[in-house]
């Protein structure tokens, strides 16, 4: 049975192009779901059954950091993994993004194979 994931980004172009790594990494989801920020991607949390959530850091309304802390003190979500893929990946914020619970990051650009090498283990 395949698993479901979140795509968080404000940029729909961007949930296009990760959605295409995934299937051309040979990563097989039965869902792929979408939020353009932190707080919709944590309404999808409440209402559908997703394995690992894949987030951008820099969104409008909520952003990846605030997502993660927010997420992280709901008992009904905070053990979901969550893979940052941003354009930042310096190491305090993605310092920041691990203490509060996120898995690793994926540094934008990034190829099909970045895709697999990291998020292959965590499934």
């Amino acid at each position: 049975m395949g698993k479901n994931v979140l795509l968080v980004d404000d940029s729909k172009t961007m949930r296009i192009i990760i959605g295409r790594s995934l299937r051309q990494a040979g990563i097989d989801f039965d869902n792929i779901f979408e939020a353009a920020d932190g707080l919709e991607a944590l309404e999808v949390l409440e209402k559908e059954n997703v394995d690992i959530v894949l987030s951008d850091i820099n969104m409008p309304n909520m952003d990846g950091i605030s997502f993660l802390r927010e997420k992280s003190s709901r008992d009904n979500m905070k053990d979901i993994p969550v893979l940052m893929i941003s354009t930042e990946t310096g190491d305090d914020i993605i310092g920041e993004a691990k203490s509060l619970g996120a898995v690793g990051a994926i540094k934008k650009p990034f190829t099909p194979d970045k895709v697999n090498e990291v998020l292959g283990p965590l499934l």
